[in-house]
């Protein structure tokens, strides 16, 4: 049994107790992207209160949960700011939310990153909206024995990143003149950026993309049953290894853009087809 079942059970219970509206869908925010989202209702929380563990913060991630409606009768349960593996979360405690909100109810997962660019395509400031993923952080959410109410224990990832949900993210960027690219993420585990090996082996398998989240959180995601789409933010080119990457800077970098992403997630989510596109 996953350690972190019974603490589920206690916090969905939780929060039908207090009266809570269940949401339709889960945006997570990434490093520098906890964008403002249209829709607010005045519920807010810091996110360490639906946690049965301490959290610890980290630059760029500011842990506070709201619930917005940005289309009349659908609550998206918004996280700004999330858990990594780095700061010493197991995979279950960093997929926590995700399945917290996929147990009230929600079907879909939107979230954000930024990352670094392995493409010679790639400048700093694209958004690209991630098609598959390659998971190089030694972890897995369904290791284990997670009960069976969540799901199959072997889960098929053969579009995780769903398809229509993709061609809707591209759809909205078109209507707003926002240009946006497609890429394969591979998630590390981190802290330590990459080395100019690693970049060469990420860019030999076939990665366009790299970073420290997602991956655990998609994965944890399918298993419930939840469409996903996974819109990043190029931060830095990887690629170009001689200049060195610091935290402060890939965050200075990711919030001079974030208005660009800012803009596309919120005309995303006031689709309605994004809650029901098949």
């Amino acid at each position: 049994m996953d350690h972190l079942a019974a603490p589920l059970e206690d916090a969905v219970a939780d929060w039908d107790r207090r009266g809570w509206p269940r949401p339709a869908a889960l945006v997570v925010s990434g490093s520098g992207l906890a964008v403002d989202l249209a829709g607010a209702t005045g519920f807010e929380l810091p996110l360490a209160e639906l946690l049965p563990f301490p959290l610890d913060p980290v630059v760029g991630h500011p842990h506070r949960v709201e619930l917005v409606e940005p289309v009349a009768g659908i609550h998206l349960l918004y996280q700004r700011g999330r858990i990594h593996a780095y700061q010493g979360y197991d995979a279950a405690q960093t997929v926590f939310f995700v399945r917290l909100a996929g147990l009230l109810g929600a079907r879909l997962l939107v979230m954000t990153n930024a990352s670094g660019g392995l493409s010679p395509e790639h400048r700093a400031g694209d958004l690209c909206v991630v098609r598959d993923h390659v998971n190089l952080t030694g972890l897995n959410p369904l290791r284990g024995a997670p009960p069976e109410a969540w799901g199959p224990r072997f889960v098929d990832m053969v579009d995780a990143y769903d398809p229509a949900l993709c061609r809707l993210a591209a759809d909205t960027a078109a209507k707003l003149g926002v240009e946006l690219t497609e890429g394969v993420y591979a998630g590390l585990l981190g802290p330590s950026y990459e080395t100019p090996a690693e970049i060469r082996m990420l860019r030999a398998i076939g990665a366009d993309l790299v970073g420290m989240s997602t991956v655990l959180e998609v994965v944890a995601a399918r298993q419930m049953g939840m469409r996903c789409l996974v819109l990043s933010l190029v931060s830095n080119l990887a690629a170009t290894v001689a200049q060195p990457l610091d935290h402060d800077e890939v965050l200075a970098a990711v919030e001079a853009d974030a208005g660009k992403m800012g803009r596309l997630l919120n005309a995303l989510v006031a689709r309605p087809e994004l809650y029901n596109s098949s």
